[in-house]
């Protein structure tokens, strides 16, 4: 089993070390409403900002704010130096335009990779900020020392925030890539041919084991809640087949707090770096 936990703790003692060395970083949450869901993960993300001495803005805003005030909010934001991430909680509530208020957001600071920029970054190559879930991804394989270079790698699922990042970032680590998603035809014709299988659709156990070939590496990023617990994408019984596999809950979840951290200290170095290069 890849083990996120130990990976991410890894990763958020790195972020400590740079935020020591750069000084004030800052992260900037927006959340409109008051969904229970949405409140956990905000917490979660401002807990942890501060364990590795990221100084956070908290920004609650009412479930009847208008699109205009909403970004009215993101532009304070922008602009404010102390801030060098800013997300915006998603969804957001009815009747507010959340493909305007990622636009809105400036994409220096748009930590979770949702913007055009840099998502039209990654689909060139060149460097940007990335959704920090198909990171965690990456930094798994890397850690496990899974060949990725001429490797036939499966992604299920074609989300903008997990599965077409990490069909581009395994194409640009060289692997062959199949993007699968729910028109797929004869699903278990593409899986089993997979060596770097992931998993990202949000449907419990969708992939069994006679869907993976035998030592292959498999990522399980879905995780869903029923009565049995947590559960992910990937039928426990795959665990017998592949050589390396993520486990729900323990495995990409912990990874993907930890990499928005590391986000917003590049953010917060490439922002230092720009303000140091410009003219007086």
């Amino acid at each position: 089993m890849m083990d996120g936990k130990a990976l991410a703790a890894k990763v958020r003692a790195q972020v400590a070390e740079d935020v020591a060395e750069l000084g004030d970083v800052g992260l900037a949450t927006v959340l409109v409403g008051d969904d229970p869901a949405s409140d956990v993960y905000i917490r979660h993300k401002h807990r942890a900002a501060s364990q590795v001495g990221i100084h956070s803005d908290d920004r609650r805003l009412p479930l009847d704010i208008s699109q205009d005030e909403l970004l009215d909010v993101i532009a304070e934001l922008n602009a404010d130096d102390s801030i060098d991430g800013v997300l915006v909680q998603s969804p957001l509530p009815r009747g507010l335009d959340e493909a305007a208020a990622i636009l809105a957001v400036d994409p220096a600071k748009d930590v979770d990779g949702f913007h055009p920029v840099n998502a039209g970054l990654l689909y060139l190559g060149r460097p940007g900020l990335v959704p920090a879930t198909p990171l965690g991804i990456m930094r798994l394989l890397d850690e496990y020392r899974v060949p990725i270079a001429g490797r036939r790698a499966v992604v299920i699922g074609r989300s903008n925030i997990v599965g077409k990042p990490i069909a581009h970032l395994l194409l640009r680590a060289n692997a062959t890539v199949t993007l699968c998603h729910s028109q797929t035809i004869d699903l278990p014709r593409w899986t089993t041919d997979a060596e770097i299988l992931v998993a990202a659709v949000g449907m419990p156990g969708i992939v069994s084991a006679d869907m993976v070939e035998l030592g292959a590496t498999v990522i399980d990023v879905g995780i869903s809640r029923t009565e049995a617990g947590l559960i992910g994408d990937v039928n426990p019984s795959v665990a017998k087949k592949a050589e390396f596999m993520t486990p729900v809950p323990g495995g990409v979840g912990p990874m993907t707090i930890a990499m928005l951290l590391s986000n917003t200290v590049k953010a917060a170095r490439a922002r230092r770096q720009l303000l140091a290069n410009r003219p007086d």
